[in-house]
Order: structure tokens, then sequence, then C-alpha cells
């Protein structure tokens, strides 16, 4: 059963209809907002899409793995966080060369998601309470370690370009596409190798479709599932380290609510909330509805609260679609 267990079952994968569906509503959303207004189809608007979807992506890039053994990550934002904080503070105060200082934000995540790990694998807590205390955790020492006041990078000479440098202008003069956006979209090739093509990622999907069975047939499901919230971690220090370059600051009140924005991102690109179902290109495209979703409303001069208010009925209907697709099944 092990041997079965590393081969891609396709059950365990997002069905070819869901992604094409998300796809499908993601163009329409595009028709809509550029039928109704001038100024939503223009590249300015386009890049700035995409730029915002950059930090809310690679978080929700993490949760899609968690999520996929049925689990849950309510701390990706506070820890996205956190990791800025201690990046400021390796670079700023303690004179860290910044090479160093990003690996040990990068790290700081990783320290966060394996706590978490072995919180939920060891210790029996459900994700919902280990996650959410490590949220309480993360966010209290940003504040404690910052002094409640934002760390800024102006002495770190190139630390703004990580994000908002663009390597592309480079190589093609008149293009400025940021960085940030070809660091998402690297991080969601990287995250979409992991999860259909190396050992973790057939674990991940075995242990969201059947965890008892997975542990009958000899997998170290402690172990597996440790190292699952570990990699969720990494991405959100990747996405710290990301946020804290485009605002050229870490800012320790920044972060809860990021967490939600992730979820409903990998919600809507496929990926059900019972386990074992998902994909890497689902929830891309699910941050990529979200953030049009947000722009067009902007642009249409829709007040902020109905826009949360038309967000949230997005996300409901996104998992009722999965009730009923499961129920069929």
């Amino acid at each position: 059963m092990k041997t079965l267990l590393l081969k891609k079952p396709i059950a365990f994968q997002a069905g070819a209809t869901q992604k094409l569906l998300a796809f499908a509503s993601l163009i329409l959303l595009v028709i809509i907002f550029s039928i109704s207004s001038n100024n939503f189809f223009q590249f300015d608007n386009i890049i700035g899409i995409m730029l915002s979807t950059a930090v809310i992506g690679v978080l929700a890039l993490g949760s899609t793995f968690v999520i996929i053994t049925g689990g849950i990550d309510l701390a990706v934002g506070t820890v996205m966080t956190f990791s800025a904080v201690m990046t400021g503070v390796m670079i700023t105060l303690w004179n860290f060369p910044m090479p160093l200082g990003i690996i040990g934000g990068i790290a700081t995540g990783a320290l966060c998601g394996l706590i978490s790990g072995l919180a939920v694998a060891k210790m029996n807590i459900p994700p919902f309470i280990a996650t959410l205390a490590m949220m309480m955790i993360t966010k209290g020492l940003s504040l404690v370690i910052s002094g409640t006041k934002p760390i800024y990078f102006n002495d770190t000479p190139g630390f703004t370009d990580i994000s908002m440098g663009s390597a592309i202008n480079a190589m093609i003069p008149g293009l400025e596409i940021p960085n940030a956006i070809i660091i998402f979209l690297g991080a969601a090739i990287i995250a979409s190798i992991i999860l259909t093509k190396t050992i973790i990622g057939r674990y991940n999907f075995a242990l969201g479709s059947n965890e008892e069975a997975t542990r009958l047939s000899g997998v170290s499901v402690n172990f597996w599932k440790t190292a699952i919230y570990t990699l969720t971690g990494v991405f959100s220090g990747i996405a710290g380290i990301m946020i804290a370059s485009r605002l050229n600051s870490a800012q320790p009140a920044l972060g809860q609510g990021y967490e939600l924005e992730a979820i409903a991102a990998v919600v809507i690109g496929g990926t059900s909330l019972s386990g074992g179902k998902g994909s890497i290109m689902g929830t891309v495209i699910g941050a990529l509805i979200m953030s049009v979703l947000t722009n067009g409303l902007r642009i249409l001069s829709v007040k902020q609260e109905w826009q949360t208010v038309i967000v949230g009925l997005v996300v409901i209907i996104a998992v009722y679609a999965d009730i009923l697709r499961r129920r069929k099944k």
C-alpha cells in the first residue's frame, strides 16, 4: 500500500473541470470590468492587479498544502509579519548582510511553521487551535521585538528592489514588471513541482484523503504533517520579505486578516476544505479572481464595506460549490 501512495492518484487532484470553471470565472470578471470601465484593461492597472496579488498569492500557495491535508493555518499572516520584523532586526540592528537577513527571515517563518506542525502532529492539538495560538504568539512577538514601531530599511541599499525593482526592465528596456510578480510566479512553479512531483506532495494528498489509511500503510504521518506545516511557514517567510521590501519597512501591526484572504483564494481556486483535493494552478487563479474583483469594484467606485461583503459572498459560493461536488461523488 505504501507503494501505491507514492503514485499520483487521479482522485487526489483537483479536477480539470474545477480549474476550467475558475479560469472561466476569472475571464468573465475581466470582460465585465473591461466593458464597465475603460481604465480597467490598461497595462498599468493589470500590473497593479498582479502586484496586489503577489503577497496574498504567496501566502495562499503555502496555505494550499495545509488545507489539502484537511487542516488549516490561521497564522500565515502574522508569521509573515514576524518574519518581516526579524528580517528588519537582523539587517538594521544586528548589521547582518542583506542576503543573510533575508535567509533569517525565511528561516523564522519555517521555524513558526515547524512549531505549529509539532503542536498538531505530536501534541494532537486541533489545527485551528494550534495555529490560532501561533497567530497570537507571533502577533505579540512582532510588537514586543519592534517596540511597536516600524523598522525601516532606508539604510539598506537594494532592499526595496526585491519587490519593487524590475529585473525584466534590465533585460527589456521599457517593460517594467515589478520583481514581486516574478517572485510570485516563480514560487507558484516551485510549489506546483513540490505538490505534484515529490514525495511530500503525494503524502500531502494521502493525508488529506485518508490519514488513518496512510498511517496504517507505514507512513510516518507525524513527520510529513510537520514537514507540510514547516513548508507553509517557508512561504509565509517569503511573503514577509516581499511585503517588507514593498513597504520599505517592517510594520509590526500588519498581518492579521491576511490569512483570511489567503484561505479565500485557496477555496475559490477549488481546493477542498475537507482535504484530499487541490492544485497550485487553482490557487493562483483564485488569488487573481480576488484581486480582479477587488480592483474592478474599486474602479467602479463601490464602497469598501460593500467590496468586503461581495468577496464574502464569493467565498460562500465557492465553498458551497465544493460541497455540491462532494455530494455528487
